[in-house]
């Protein structure tokens, strides 16, 4: 069980910043008491419910997965917690985008896995230092229920180079696996309990294995980007101003929806997804089945 990392009114410290430059990821840290990571939990479980045959647009699940802050309030409300954002700005600075938040859960007893891959390998940014990802857990993610291997200081990489599996048991877009062996022993599990966080590097190496276990592991994973960095194979890219200002004007700015899955919001996800779409699936060989890890 790894130490939690020390908030200092709630930020943290310049020693666990640079512990981050270094290894490529922190984790756990306290942002929210368990009760509060229930309620969240329950609040998504009653909207899937709700939802689930309410015949929008696409399915359900796609709109958990992919850019779920457009039409959810309760997935931009997570990503605007200051409590989250006091962490996110120790790494990124005081401006602060939101570029994506999805849902990310796996079913217990199920052998779906995310294969060691590199976020920013197929988002159009390049290997980029000013974007981080968030992942809070509303459900116990350990080694049994599949929560995150990360291998400690491989963010120094560049991007490597990755093959596209489109295995139906991979939860990535396209699949897409690393083409380098990753040792087991070089596997730092990211043990998390509800209301914990962790952070990671863009060029962090990380997967995750199946949930073996009677839950469901259920995880927010919120993109941050300083506005600094800039679509580099789309024509255009979309972001939410979540603190500071954005000066550099390198992304649409939008706001976020009002209620679930409005005409306007689904609208809208549906311009940004087809935009990101051209990032996604440059050089992709079939469809993909999503945008994120």
């Amino acid at each position: 069980m790894f130490d939690t990392v020390p908030l200092t009114q709630g930020r943290l410290s310049a020693e666990d910043v640079a512990r981050y430059r270094e290894d490529g990821y922190l984790h756990p840290i306290d942002v929210m008491p368990p009760a509060e990571a229930q309620a969240l939990r329950t609040e998504l479980e009653t909207l899937e419910a709700d939802w689930l045959d309410a015949g929008l647009p696409l399915p359900l699940n796609t709109y958990k997965r992919i850019n779920s802050h457009c039409v959810i309030p309760m997935a931009h409300r997570i990503a605007a917690d200051p409590r989250v954002l006091d962490v996110v700005e120790g790494i990124l600075g005081p401006d602060i985008l939101i570029w994506s938040v999805e849902f990310f859960i796996k079913e217990p007893h199920t052998k779906h896995i995310v294969s060691m891959h590199q976020d920013l390998t197929y988002w159009g940014f390049g290997a980029v230092e000013h974007l981080t990802t968030a992942w809070i857990a509303l459900s116990p993610a350990t080694p049994a229920s599949g929560c995150m291997d990360f291998v400690r200081g491989s963010h120094k990489n560049p991007i490597l180079p990755h093959e596209d599996t489109y295995d139906e048991n991979n939860l990535l877009s396209r699949g897409q696996e690393i083409r380098v062996e990753i040792a087991e022993e070089d596997r730092v599990p990211a043990i998390l309990q509800p209301g914990q966080m962790s952070v990671h590097h863009g060029l962090m190496i990380h997967g995750s294995g199946p949930n073996i276990s009677d839950d469901r592991r259920i995880a927010v994973a919120i993109r941050y980007c300083s506005p600094d960095i800039a679509q580099q194979v789309a024509e255009k890219d979309y972001a939410i101003l979540a603190r500071g200002a954005d000066r550099p004007g390198n992304f649409i700015n939008f706001t976020p929806p009002r209620a679930p899955f409005t005409a306007d919001s689904l609208a809208l996800y549906d311009e940004i997804r087809q935009a990101q779409a051209g990032a996604l699936m440059k050089g992709a060989k079939t469809d993909s089945k999503g945008f994120y890890s």
